[in-house]
């Protein structure tokens, strides 16, 4: 069984700190990233004695099983840790990494001139206030994600976390690492080095979902280190996973970084990329897929992981799933040639978890994004790969920075995955429908994309923006389903720096919908200030929320909208009725549509 800790301060690693004039304890001095000469967070650490054996063929598949540990956040002797902008240098993860590289070069593929839609001349969005997240670390580029519940979001960057209610207020705040007091991860044996952290809100299970990557160098250890809540309340207990990422592939040692995160209804996956650790092997073995199953991590049961490798693929990313129509299976995107993009997804035959690949046609770009100039330098926008990826009811999203002319552009594209990928046979490839690019005049850069939809089929955007003499900004946009195909509205700037940067940002951004209303976009960015980075958290809408019930169109959800649902009761909105009453889009009219009228009663939909 799982072991529960309920005291923090005999773990190695963490220090119990001293007390502040509240009674409080303090956490102990973040450790900076100017070590002493000839330390890193990986000095004097020693291998495990229990790491597994993962041995996977190229192209192949293994299975690990590991068991949790269990963590209640409210036993932390401080809950709000001190957190204030960090004022020293600041040390980029990569640093601390191997040298690893792979291929970045982007395919010429064949010329493709097809659709694709630009900016309208008005704005779509309704914004609202914007509240701080986390602010700078010792570590740069932060890596921002977000992941919003019913009533509390969660947010991660290198190398820390933290809730807050949605009016911005901190609930939590802790460092990943062994640095905290303790860490969020330090009582499964992490160490100083966590990395690449993402987060998302399973609507599903109704769990929080955090991931970090760990690696070691002098003790040749690699970790994909997972957290997953045990309700809608990141405040309390959490089933944390520590599961080893050192694979064997035809005897060579490989350690995983930049991951993907996804989910569909029944299994979370994650994504990497494969670098020598060890042996005479290729110095890139492609891309690692995790399939972790739900059900044991929903309630802190051993879990029993699949890898599967793909020697061709990299930089993949997982779609985070919404309105399954049954069997939903998961979708993984990346770069496949300046003219197309690389679909998969993973079909069970014979028992065995199966990679099925097909590759699909966008608009023709110039390739991997210019660097963006502002009033302070460069911002490095990386390579062109895909940023994030969001699959609703049939329809898949994604988008990029790319190359046009002189600029960085973000580009998003929108797919029909129909049958694709299907249990049996082949059925046809996932269709473009629209695709659009976000098109700045002169020389103004684009980076950092993150897309999501709602219920309305509203689809919702957030980029970086810059320019020589605009400083860097988060921007955000959105397109109704009405709108012209591949357009989205003028985009706002939500938040602008007060100083230019250089170097690394990002290295993403993210976006996300709300599970209360499946109608609110959520999204997080960077920006620079006198002190360094700081991220900020708000949110926006396009189609105005609380409209369900609104049967007749006068703009109130009343005892009318009631009995008009009432009166056609049992009417099948597929053979050709009209059913303005099918407000839950399910094909017949009944308790779920009643439902919505009475949870949206006395909504004035006009204000």
């Amino acid at each position: 069984m799982p072991l529960l800790f309920v005291s923090l301060f005999a773990i190695a690693g963490c220090q119990s700190g001293q007390q502040g004039v509240d009674g409080r304890l303090l956490q102990p001095e973040v450790r900076p990233p100017e070590w002493p000469v000839g330390w890193t967070p990986t000095t004097g650490r020693e291998r495990p004695d229990d790491v597994p054996t993962i041995s996977l063929p190229p192209n192949g598949m293994a299975r690990t099983t590991v068991t949790p540990t269990i963590i209640d956040t409210r036993t932390f002797p401080v809950a709000i840790q001190p957190n204030d902008p960090w004022e020293g240098g600041t040390a980029r993860p990569g640093t601390l990494l191997p040298p690893h590289k792979r291929d970045k070069t982007m395919t010429d593929g064949p010329q493709r001139d097809l659709p694709l839609g630009g900016l309208l001349a008005e704005s779509r969005i309704d914004p609202a206030p914007i509240f701080p997240g986390i602010s700078q670390t010792p570590w740069t580029p932060p890596d921002p994600t977000l992941a919003v519940g019913p009533d509390r979001i969660v947010s991660t960057v290198n190398m820390a976390i933290a809730f807050y209610d949605k009016e911005g207020n901190e609930q939590f705040f802790a460092n990943l690492d062994s640095t905290g007091n303790p860490g969020f991860f330090e009582e499964l044996g992490s160490g100083t080095f966590t990395f690449d952290p993402k987060c998302f809100y399973d609507h599903y299970s109704e769990r929080f979902f955090v991931l970090a990557l760990e690696y070691y160098g002098g003790s040749d250890e690699s970790w994909i280190t997972v957290a997953v809540s045990d309700d809608s309340d990141p405040n309390g207990v959490w089933y944390k996973y520590r599961t080893w990422s050192v694979f064997d592939i035809n005897g060579s040692d490989y350690w995983v970084d930049y991951p993907g995160l996804g989910f569909n209804e029944d299994t979370f996956y994650t994504t990497g990329n494969l670098f020598l650790l060890s042996g005479g092997g290729p110095g890139f073995r492609g891309a690692i897929y995790r399939l972790y199953p739900k059900a044991p991590m929903l309630v802190g049961d051993p879990v029993t992981w699949t890898d599967l490798n793909d020697t061709g693929s990299a930089s993949v990313q997982c779609a985070q799933v919404y309105e399954p129509d049954g069997d939903t299976p998961p979708f993984f995107i990346s770069n496949d040639s300046n003219s197309s993009l690389k679909i998969q997804s993973i079909r069970t035959v014979g028992g065995q978890p199966e990679l099925r690949t097909t590759s699909v046609a966008i608009p023709s770009h110039d390739g991997s994004p210019p660097n963006g100039s502002n009033p302070g330098g460069s911002i490095d926008s990386l390579d062109g790969r895909i940023m994030n990826v969001h699959w609703r009811a049939g329809q898949l999203y994604t988008c990029h920075a790319v190359e046009d002319g002189n600029q960085s552009q973000s580009r998003w594209y929108h797919f029909d995955t129909g049958d694709w990928p299907g249990n049996n046979g082949n059925p046809p490839s996932p269709v473009l429908v629209q695709s659009g690019a976000i098109e700045f005049p002169g020389s103004q850069h684009s980076f950092f994309p993150a897309i999501a939809s709602n219920k309305h089929d509203d689809v919702g955007l957030v980029i970086g923006h810059c320019q020589s003499n605009i400083l860097p900004n988060v921007r955000v946009t959105g397109r109704t389903a009405s709108d012209p195909a591949g357009t989205m509205g003028t985009p706002e700037v939500v938040v602008e720096s007060e100083t230019g940067a250089d170097g690394r940002w990002g290295d993403y951004f993210d976006l996300t919908v709300d599970p209360v209303d499946d109608t609110t976009f959520w999204y997080i960015g960077e920006w620079a200030t006198s002190s360094g980075w700081q991220t900020w958290i708000g949110s926006f809408i396009i189609t105005e929320p609380g409209c369900d019930g609104d049967t007749n169109g006068d703009d109130i959800v009343n005892v009318n909208d009631l009995l008009a649902v009432i009166a056609v009761w049992g009417t099948n909105c597929n053979i050709g009725n009209g059913c303005d009453e099918d407000i839950d889009d399910s094909g017949l009219v009944d308790v779920g549509d009643l439902l919505l009228v009475i949870a949206n009663w006395g909504n004035d939909c006009g204000e």
